[in-house]
């Protein structure tokens, strides 16, 4: 199973990719809108980024409750656990 750490270092990277972001400077704790300055249409494509990295699909009205890239971390792991416990889509 993918680690938390592996986890973090490509939600990291995807949104260090979104939002133009170096990611030396973004931290699990920093929130998406708050402290990296997301707004509305980046955080339709951090959820795109992350479905596309993880190869998921994020229920979008959960994906919205989303607001750090800890919680993203922990809502992928959540994910994708589902997913192999269940042999297929976690919906």
């Amino acid at each position: 199973m993918i680690g938390r750490e592996d986890v973090q270092k490509r939600v990291i990277k995807v949104t260090s990719q979104v939002l133009r972001i170096d990611q030396s400077e973004i931290g699990p704790e920093l929130n998406f809108v708050f402290d990296l300055g997301a707004e509305s249409i980046d955080s339709i494509t951090l959820v795109t980024g992350f479905e596309k990295e993880f190869d998921i699909e994020m229920d979008e009205d959960s994906a919205f409750e989303v607001q750090t890239i800890d919680k993203a971390v922990d809502y992928i792991i959540d994910y994708l656990e589902k997913k192999k416990n269940t042999g297929g889509d976690s919906k």
